[in-house]
């Protein structure tokens, strides 16, 4: 019986060890968890790079109008106030070479980056309050309804005179034109949270504290963050015009140089760092508000 019994479980091993191809089909290949196929994957990556390239279709159409526009369709006397964009970006890389163009960076992301995060602070902070405490909100609005009205560039002679032409003045400025952005969606995004989850978070129990951190402020979020983008914009563009006015460095200084100067390729080299250095900021930004936000696409992933 036992001699039996051995020969019965081995024979399956023989047989697979002499007809390996009959051992295949008992096991076929199952690709591994995670993997795409190559043609799914070259499918993706294709459907991908289509994506951008119709995206980008606008700006690849506005770069190649200012590359042959001043070459084939402008006056010569134009062409010298504006020139092509390969001039440009000759005059940003002599720029970068010499180090030119990093320094001006250095100084305007400094002053821009200190008043925005002062502003991101105080609008904030007061607008949360202002928002949650009804008597606040009525007592400081006309106060703060006055002061949104009036433009931070009109106010730009004010500071000069009393914090001076240096740094202070300028991150001032930066700080007052970014507050008010994030103060006003940081009180709209407050008042209106849905009431019902209000309602349902105290009926769980939830004390004033727990229900504004688990409720009020991660619903606040999207609101709160486009005030933070406006802001964003809104420091680099005036901290630009300050710079214009009193400034050894940064590219408000770079940009009214080379144009007092007549060096209007280094002058569009500027304005073209500008306006990167403002899509760089807001794409930042947009990554942010999608990492403080992972809950609602988690919540939207679970209902479908």
């Amino acid at each position: 019986m036992t001699t039996t019994l051995i020969h019965t479980e081995a024979a399956p091993t023989a047989g697979s060890a002499a007809n390996p191809a009959a051992a295949v089909e008992r096991s076929p290949q199952v690709p591994a968890e995670g993997t795409t196929p190559a043609p799914g994957r070259v499918r993706r990556v294709t459907a991908a790079a289509g994506s951008i390239l119709w995206k980008s279709t606008a700006i690849l159409a506005f770069l190649a109008l200012w590359e042959l526009g001043p070459t084939y369709l402008a006056s010569p006397s134009t062409r010298v106030f504006l020139p092509p964009l390969h001039e440009v970006l000759l005059a940003w890389g002599k720029l970068f070479e010499a180090g030119t163009i990093q320094g001006h960076i250095a100084a305007s992301l400094t002053r821009s980056v200190a008043g925005f995060g002062a502003a991101l602070v105080a609008g904030v902070s007061l607008g949360l309050l202002i928002a949650w405490y009804g008597r606040l909100n009525s007592v400081l609005n006309p106060l703060l309804e006055l002061f949104r009205n009036t433009a931070a560039l009109a106010l730009l002679p004010v500071f000069t005179l009393l914090l001076g032409i240096g740094e202070e003045s300028k991150i001032s400025i930066v700080a007052y034109a970014a507050f008010f952005p994030v103060l006003l969606n940081t009180i709209a995004g407050v008042k209106t949270v849905d009431p019902l989850l209000i309602r349902a978070a105290r009926s769980l129990g939830l004390n004033s504290f727990r229900l504004f951190q688990k409720v009020i402020l991660p619903s606040a979020v999207p609101t709160i963050f486009t005030g933070i983008r406006m802001a964003g914009t809104a420091s680099i563009l005036v901290l630009i015009a300050a710079e214009m006015v009193g400034a050894k460095a940064g590219l408000g200084y770079l940009i009214v140089n080379a144009q007092s100067s007549f060096l209007i390729p280094d002058m569009y080299a500027g304005i073209l760092t500008v306006s990167l250095l403002g899509l760089g900021v807001n794409f930042l930004l947009v990554a942010l508000e999608r990492h403080f936000s992972r809950w609602r696409t988690a919540v939207g992933a679970d209902a479908s």
